[in-house]
């Protein structure tokens, strides 16, 4: 301690300290946090340098204040950036994704400093500060004394900063030269430039976004009208196109509701008994997936009265309000439909009270038409039973024809429910969370049998559609370890493509069920609505979504990260694999498919940031 105290401390050597604790930090979060896959020796060695040129160069800006200050300095800008990285850690647990500079603008909405962020931590979380904590004690420590550093040593750290952050995208160029045409793909810039320096991307991105709007023209759209001219030129019509002409509309969305949970048994009990049941009486698809992106819920509510995509990062309901849409409730009040949306969460959430209104909806439920109590509600509002017993006498007065949107909140992630509401199974409080899940989806099938119940008893029932699907996953890969061990089987980059499946059911009093195995995705929603309607818009349908029932669909389904579902194929983690196997094959048996996939995400984040659709008359 002695010798230690009276040594001459360099502010280099504590800025070398640093960049080293900084880096190997970021690499453990790589490969054990962000579970990053790497393929060959050079991605290896992508990964392990991208992060140092920029985590070198941001502490280095501590060399350009004082003396006194440029150690206290270099620790705060460790702290910051160990704070982002921690940030994107507890992001990715849940959202296997990666924290955009929208997604903070709308931080209130991914949970804040909720139960929610809380289930994502763990004790091990501490080991973060420990770099933090290393570099407080040595800077602040007691006779210590400090030399000077000269600008003959600064300027060459800058410089090689600068010289690494280069090499960094020139290798990453190398690997994928397509890569900042892609930034939809997340993972592989992360993997190719880095965490940090991704970020400084984003922010360019960003920017780049929110003057596309003011620059585009009525030009733009003549090339897409084009494509989906062609797409939809393939299809053929079916019998039931007009079934259901001049119906009520209910659209329920199933929160995270995943496709496995129906049909499946634990200890001799079915986990969705009235929802099995009303597939026997529905048309039903069990290759339908979800296609949502860091906006979850909004982003499912968006493509469902849109048939556009989501945007790669952040939500269309916070980012483009303000843009012209011709949605679902636009196309129905042509046809004398009133639109109305039942919510019991606060109207603020997502945007929701401002989107609404720009999507034509005549009417928003929320949490002030509610009676919301601490001992009815869980998570972001009521309890799903008291939600749609509640809604009834809402419902009976809409003006008929009426299309109506119900949102269910119950089965939300961290999936809490109370001993006297569960349903099918009892939990004590060392269940994991899987099995907390189990318990909220069977409520949330019960809430849905009381709901059809009151619809009958209502006199709604054979006048009225019913559509019901799940929003998005719920057990993300944080889980997959539990998840594995309840559906006994491991869980590989096809069988995670295969977890996206959620299901659909479209349920028409008096018409039989029936099993349809077509390959679809929620942008398919709105015109499979539309067809069983017999509605024909009086303005051109921009979207790219299929009618579920027509012949002749592509049956491609388009994921927000470039990856995509077929008939036939997977391609995933830049991959290809057999769907029915399983089997990793030549990436050439997915290539025909890869245009029309960059073609569709293009397009339709130019329609959305252009705000192309105010061209449409």
């Amino acid at each position: 301690m002695g010798k230690w105290s009276k040594r001459n401390i360099n502010e280099l050597s504590i800025y070398y300290l640093a960049v080293f604790m900084l880096w190997v930090k970021t690499i453990l979060v790589y490969v054990f946090g962000f579970h990053l896959k790497v393929h060959s020796f050079f991605e290896w060695l992508l990964l392990l340098i991208n992060p140092i040129g920029i985590i070198a160069l941001i502490l280095g800006m501590a060399f350009f204040f004082s003396d006194h200050l440029k150690s206290k300095v270099i620790l705060a800008l460790h702290f910051v950036l160990s704070f982002i990285l921690y940030g994107n850690l507890l992001y990715y647990r849940f959202f296997s994704d990666f924290i955009t500079v929208p997604v903070l603008f709308q931080f209130q909405n991914v949970g804040g400093l909720s139960q929610s962020t809380l289930e994502l931590m763990n004790w091990l979380d501490l080991l973060f500060l420990a770099d933090v904590i290393i570099l407080f004690v040595i800077i602040f420590r007691k006779n210590m004394i400090r030399k000077k550093i000269t600008r003959r040593e600064k300027q060459p750290i800058l410089i090689v900063s600068i010289l690494m952050i280069v090499l960094t995208i020139s290798a990453s160029f190398i690997h994928e030269k397509h890569l900042f045409q892609k930034p939809y793909d997340r993972e592989l810039l992360v993997k190719s430039i880095g965490n940090f320096n991704y970020h400084l991307f984003d922010i360019l991105l960003s920017s780049k976004m929110s003057v596309q709007s003011a620059i585009a023209s009525s030009d733009e759209i003549t090339e897409i009208k084009h494509y989906l001219d062609q797409k939809q030129k393939k299809l053929e019509p079916n019998k039931l196109q007009g079934i259901a002409k001049g119906k009520n509309i209910f659209v329920i969305s199933l929160e995270s509701l995943q496709e496995f949970v129906i049909n499946r048994e634990i200890d001799g009990k079915e986990m969705t008994p009235f929802l099995n049941q009303l597939i026997k009486e529905s048309y039903y698809f069990p290759n339908f997936y979800h296609q949502t992106a860091q906006g979850k819920t909004s982003d499912a509510e968006f493509m469902i009265d849109n048939g556009l995509y989501p945007l790669s990062g952040g939500s269309v309901f916070v980012r483009r309000p303000q843009n012209e849409f011709y949605s679902l409730p636009h196309i129905l009040s042509e046809k004398g439909y009133y639109s109305a949306v039942f919510h019991s969460n606060t109207g603020t959430f997502w945007n929701r009270e401002v989107m609404y209104e720009s999507l034509g909806y005549d009417r928003f439920f929320s949490d002030k038409d509610y009676d919301v109590t601490e001992e009815n509600s869980v998570n972001y509002g009521l309890k799903d039973i008291p939600f749609v017993e509640q809604s009834i006498p809402y419902l009976q007065k809409l003006p008929k024809p009426f299309y109506a949107k119900m949102l269910t909140l119950t089965n939300h992630f961290p999936f809490i429910l109370e001993e006297e509401d569960q349903v099918r199974a009892s939990l004590d409080s060392n269940s994991n969370l899987v099995e907390r899940y189990a318990a909220t989806v069977s409520y949330t099938d019960e809430a849905m049998k009381i709901f059809f119940g009151k619809i009958k008893e209502a006199g709604l029932y054979e006048d009225s559609i019913f559509i019901l699907y799940g929003d998005h996953y719920g057990v993300s890969k944080n889980y997959y370890k539990e998840l594995s061990t309840f559906l006994e089987t491991e869980i590989t980059p096809a069988e995670n493509v295969h977890l996206q499946k959620v299901p659909l059911i479209i349920h028409i009093p008096g018409q039989k069920g029936e099993f349809i195995p077509t390959t679809g995705g929620q942008t398919d929603i709105r015109r499979t609505i539309l067809h069983l309607l017999g509605v024909e818009p009086k303005k051109e349908l921009i979207d790219f979504g299929e009618d579920l029932f027509m012949k002749g669909r592509k049956e491609l389904v388009v994921f927000r990260d470039g990856s995509f579902v077929t008939d036939q194929y997977i391609f995933t983690e830049n991959l290809c694999f057999d769907k029915e196997t399983d089997e990793q094959i030549e990436t050439d048996y997915c290539q025909p498919y890869f245009d029309d996939v960059q073609k569709e995400l293009y397009y339709s984040d130019s329609i959305i940031y252009g705000d192309l659709l105010r061209f449409l008359r």
